[in-house]
């Protein structure tokens, strides 16, 4: 026998339906009535305790629950105040279907935060005819729930870099596992106030178990990380090594450019990526126009053998080979007399220790260059990253291991 009722699609406690209404001409939203079942005592929504005393009744409002197929589904639920002991006061009947202070059922806005996995904000809004702060809001509530707390449980190797989120130099910090590839932490700017708020939540026990971390030759990143875990080994990764002495390439490039002639400035001019870019990447044209710009200037054909021999560094486990090969590589760098080249080597020797350290631990950030690169996909889809707590939970649900 068949069963007419829609009350099996709408399994709330302590309500039953009164009545519903069909809206438009294409049947597009429905309304259905719940009042209260006096079959059981109301329940106080702060602290879930029955009361003992109906204080006032006959109040109403809508929420929104799932669409029944197409159309949209609007419940007008009947709840009553009620006389609380516990909390001194009159509280609102708790409802097992919604909170107080929302205008959505639970099952409903766990709907949403589910599609908000997969679609943006926006995208989600326009299929429920919803405002997009509203879904927000719910995705950012669930998102706290299951994101919030920060875990900092079985770390051994960590990735510390920055993400700019904005233009004009705004940056977050981004704090992942090495092993797992899993987003731990995500916080703005890229300070030591910054770093320190991530190891503020980590146990002293948590701290010690930490052996290594990767990262750039970021000193305010260096200084907390020696500071709160003085037994790590920090690591610098190969690739911002490499970048760094990119930047040293273009300086002196541009140095040479202005006191060329001007028939070899014609042959030096356009060749900042052809210095700058790997050679198994160069096509066969870019190779000879590279070839010209090598036999013109001895420093920058100097500069680009250097430039493949810094990459050797990071190719050996002997911290003795390796600390040899540096040897070698700053003899053969201090012959250019550059200030960039000169300062370049300074630093290189400054930061000896974190690049020796890598025969120990072969470990860099080129996993978190990966992570980054999806973390600006999630950014490009404007999941509200303007408010960046929010953009640090969805990056984290991005990531969860």
């Amino acid at each position: 026998m068949s069963d007419n009722s829609i009350a099996r699609y709408l399994p709330f406690m302590r309500v039953k339906i009164t009545g519903q209404t069909v809206h438009g001409d294409d049947a597009n939203s429905a309304l259905i009535k719940l009042s209260p079942d006096l079959r059981y005592r109301p329940l106080c929504h702060e602290c879930g305790r029955p009361g003992v005393t109906v204080h006032s009744q006959g109040y109403h409002r809508h929420i929104r629950d799932l669409n029944l197929a197409s159309a949209q589904v609007w419940l007008q639920v009947e709840y009553r105040k009620i006389w609380c002991h516990n909390c001194g006061g009159a509280k609102v009947e708790q409802l097992s279907f919604a909170h107080a202070s929302q205008r959505v059922t639970h099952r409903f806005a766990r709907y949403i935060y589910e599609l908000c996995k997969m679609m943006t904000v926006k995208e989600v809004a326009e299929h429920f005819d919803l405002d997009p702060k509203t879904v927000k809001q719910i995705d950012k509530e669930h998102l706290e729930e299951e994101f919030g707390a920060t875990d900092t449980d079985n770390l051994r190797v960590l990735m510390i870099d920055e993400i700019a989120v904005r233009r004009g130099h705004r940056y977050m910090t981004v704090v992942a596992d090495y092993f797992s590839g899993r987003v731990i932490w995500m916080g703005p700017n890229r300070d030591k106030k910054t770093l320190g708020k991530f190891f503020a939540t980590m146990t002293p026990e948590q701290k010690d178990a930490i052996e290594a971390v990767a990262m750039d030759m970021w000193e305010p990143f260096i200084n907390r990380v020696k500071h709160h875990c003085p037994g790590a080994k920090i690591v610098f990764d190969f690739f911002h090594v490499v970048q760094s002495f990119a930047k040293v390439i273009d300086n002196v490039r541009r140095y040479e450019y202005l006191k060329a002639s001007e028939q070899d400035r014609k042959v030096l001019k356009g060749s900042r990526y052809l210095l700058l870019k790997n050679e198994e990447n160069l096509t066969d044209i870019q190779r000879d126009r590279l070839q010209n710009v090598l036999d013109l200037n001895s420093t920058l054909s100097t500069l680009y053998i250097l430039k493949d021999q810094l990459k050797l560094v990071y190719y050996y486990s002997d911290r003795e080979k390796i600390k040899g090969i540096l040897d070698d590589w700053c003899e053969m760098a201090s012959q250019i007399k550059h200030s960039s080249v000169q300062a370049f080597i300074k630093r290189l020797r400054f930061f000896e220790y974190g690049i020796l350290n890598h025969a120990d631990y072969p470990i860099g950030t080129s996993r978190l260059e990966g992570i980054n690169n999806k973390i600006k996909v999630i950014k490009r889809k404007a999941y509200g990253f303007h408010d960046e707590e929010y953009f640090a939970l969805k990056v984290k649900q991005a990531f969860a291991a």
